[in-house]
């Protein structure tokens, strides 16, 4: 099968296309015909070697990129129960899915509705668990909250604009140009601030009437971090699940009393999944909004493998609106 790997860590020159042997089910485990591979700022910290000591998100090499897909089981490991050969299964947050087939432990699997086609199911499993689990879990958003997103045109970024709106929030969120200011509002966001040609800090102030935020959602790390921190409400929480500016070194632990005695967290999206219950309520929830046409998943495009290359760089310049796929079909 064709398969992109890396050997060593770096740029986007470093996924190389290979031949190698279709995977064979261990126990407790599925493997999948691929049909899309969901393409993930993850993807990006596995191939520059951010994740390289990460207990969680391992990373050894040579590897196989890619943690999230869908398409149909083609065979099936031993104690293997409740699937079937030939079933439609998404998943996330196992190796390998820049590839025509996987191998997945099978409590990772969800089934996908009929109602859901595969291309939505691949852009909708890590994304929208991100999305679930920042506005039901890391803070469970009311409408009586207020929150901060920023990227909100990327993504992760769309989805939780439109889960914070179903559940009466208001919105703040950030983005980098006016086409994207458009999405941010036709999804919901009371309020986009162009973060190229505005201070957003000072602009969110001025919004909120210096009253700050509930929440931050922030997935740019280092360029954004001190700044929101600063934006919130006394006691309020800043969630920092991604770093698409660069790694944050540290935050001392003064600034976050100076800020108004606020909380942070940097979660990883693996414990808030931690069984195959989870996910599938979490994913139960998330299929049947798109299927009652609540959830909008957004797919900016979608590439062959031999375009991976191009694909990262366009992820890493921050050109996206919305999710882009993998065709492995």
């Amino acid at each position: 099968m064709r398969a992109i790997q890396i050997d060593e860590f770096g740029g986007p020159d470093k996924l190389i296309a290979k031949d190698i042997p279709i995977p064979t089910p261990e126990e407790n485990e599925v493997v999948v015909k691929l049909e899309y591979s969901g393409i993930n700022y993850m993807d990006v910290y596995m191939r520059n070697g951010s994740y390289a000591k990460s207990h969680t998100y391992q990373t050894p090499l040579p590897m196989t990129v890619g943690m999230e897909g869908a398409g149909t089981i083609h065979a099936l490991g031993k104690n293997v129960t409740g699937f079937k050969l030939g079933e439609r299964v998404a998943y996330c947050l196992s190796r390998g899915s820049y590839a025509e087939y996987a191998a997945v432990p099978a409590w990772r699997l969800v089934k996908i509705p009929e109602s859901v086609n595969s291309s939505n199911a691949a852009a909708l499993m890590l994304q929208g668990l991100t999305a679930h689990y920042l506005t039901n879990s890391a803070y469970s958003l009311t409408a009586n909250d207020s929150c901060l997103i920023h990227a909100g045109a990327g993504g992760v970024g769309q989805l939780v604009i439109q889960l914070a709106k179903l559940k009466g929030a208001t919105v703040i969120t950030t983005v980098g140009s006016e086409e994207k200011a458009e999405i941010a509002t036709k999804l919901g966001a009371d309020h986009t601030i162009l973060y190229r040609e505005l201070d957003f800090q000072k602009e969110l102030m001025r919004i909120t009437e210096n009253q700050g935020v509930n929440v931050v959602y922030d997935s740019v790390g280092k360029d954004t971090i001190d700044r929101s921190i600063r934006c919130l409400q006394k006691r309020g929480l800043c969630v920092m699940f991604g770093a698409s500016s660069g790694q944050v070194a540290g935050i001392a632990p003064l600034a976050l009393a100076e800020a108004g005695s606020i909380y942070f967290t940097r979660p990883h999206l693996a414990d808030y999944i931690p069984n195959t219950e989870v996910i599938n309520q979490r994913m139960g929830e998330i299929f049947s909004l798109i299927s009652d046409g609540k959830l909008h998943a957004s797919i900016h495009d979608v590439y062959p493998l031999s375009e991976i290359q191009k694909v990262h760089e366009l992820l890493e310049s921050r050109a996206t609106l919305g999710k882009f796929l993998l065709n492995v079909a």
